[in-house]
């Protein structure tokens, strides 16, 4: 990738080089592991749902599978964060539930990621079997207990409701927020 080229999107990324220089100040060797990944958003000794949580976000960052995310796999998720299209966040979401990587979202999949976002994030005002039957109440729309990949955008974008609760259930601007302020070292 040369100088003058960007990611997709709508042009380079703002603050680029602060994002580069960032990440090689966090991780010299320029691969961030998953331990180092949690320290550096300060999640570390979660419970194990919170655990598994941040391990399904750090696979999907993790675009190669190589066990590491790099620099360009890091701007990649700071790119969806800050400019994905809702329909790009839609899939990410999609494949964050999808954790057998079927294709399809079950019931369990879905309770298990929601009960590990709350242990994340605390408290919400459902709870995850509440949240979980909600969504399949509302767009499971042949009831079969899986949510294929079209069922899920199409029924969260046309339910306002459920887009809010969504996007704000799994928003990932904190993240941005910890990476572009640094919070490493206040623990």
């Amino acid at each position: 990738m040369g100088a003058n080229e960007s990611l997709p999107g709508d042009g380079p990324i703002p603050e680029m080089h602060h994002y580069y220089s960032k990440f090689m100040r966090e991780c010299p060797s320029g691969q961030l592991s998953l331990h180092e990944f949690k320290k550096l958003l300060g999640l570390q000794g979660l419970d194990p749902q919170g655990d598994l949580y941040i391990k399904r976000v750090f696979d999907i960052f993790d675009l190669n599978q190589d066990g590491f995310i790099d620099f360009l796999e890091f701007i990649a998720a700071i790119n969806l964060v800050i400019r994905g299209k809702i329909d790009q966040k839609l899939k990410w979401y999609f494949k964050l539930y999808d954790a057998d990587g079927n294709g399809c979202i079950d019931k369990k999949e879905l309770l298990s990621i929601f009960a590990a976002i709350q242990a994340i994030n605390g408290q919400t005002n459902m709870t995850a079997e509440e949240f979980t039957n909600m969504i399949f109440q509302k767009i499971d729309v042949n009831n079969d207990g899986e949510l294929t990949l079209e069922e899920f955008i199409t029924g969260v974008e046309r339910d306002e409701d459920l887009m809010e609760l969504i996007t704000k259930s799994f928003d990932l601007s904190n993240v941005i927020k910890v990476i572009q302020n640094g919070r490493r070292h206040s623990i």
